[in-house]
């Protein structure tokens, strides 16, 4: 018995001769779509955390920083500048709270620079925060509060300790603007 020889199929235009390699082309491409897949749920945790710190932001930032600022530039600078012996300490404080001030106005600046970013991020919608920004706003904050921590309060310290009327002016008017909200909203804005 003589094994006949399968007939060479005829060439058609545009169809392999060789089928089979279709499918493994298209198993090596399915596989590589499945891989990246398969990372999917690592990247969700930092992606809803991310939002997370973008949503904590966007509200912590006007109400805290801001605010923070407001009080400072309201209340404190004015009560150390009037407690100040006039002269040179009261020329000292002032230039200390207006660099104080300045420093307010360029990390606000800097934070409206990234706010539309955050808005995006805390969407979970595509966005470019760029992180030099990010990192300078932070440094600069940092150095703030740090120069703010290590010269200014404690001289506002010393200026408003030699009278203890002065201090406690200071904590009623910051206990009054703090709990005045709390009272009205408890009343309904009546009291």
């Amino acid at each position: 018995m003589t094994t006949a020889r399968p007939t060479p199929a005829p060439e058609i235009p545009g169809v392999t001769d060789a089928p089979l390699e279709t499918f493994s082309q298209c198993h090596a491409g399915i596989l590589a779509h499945l891989r990246e897949f398969g990372q999917l749920p690592a990247l969700l945790e930092p992606a809803a955390r991310a939002r997370r710190i973008a949503e904590d932001m966007l509200s912590f930032f006007p109400d805290a920083v801001i605010e923070h600022h407001a009080e400072e530039e309201r209340e404190l600078f004015p009560a150390v500048l009037a407690s100040a012996v006039a002269g040179p300490e009261r020329d000292y404080v002032k230039s200390i709270a207006d660099r104080l001030t300045r420093e307010h106005r360029l990390v606000e600046s800097a934070w409206h620079k990234l706010e539309p970013a955050l808005r995006n991020v805390a969407r979970g919608h595509d966005s470019v925060l760029d992180p030099a920004a990010v990192a300078a706003l932070v440094a600069t904050y940092r150095a703030h509060a740090a120069y703010e921590e290590e010269v200014f309060l404690p001289l506002s310290q010393q200026i408003l300790g030699r009278n203890g009327n002065h201090m406690a002016a200071l904590g009623v008017s910051l206990h009054l603007r703090h709990v005045t909200p709390e009272v009205l909203a408890r009343f309904g804005g009546r009291i």
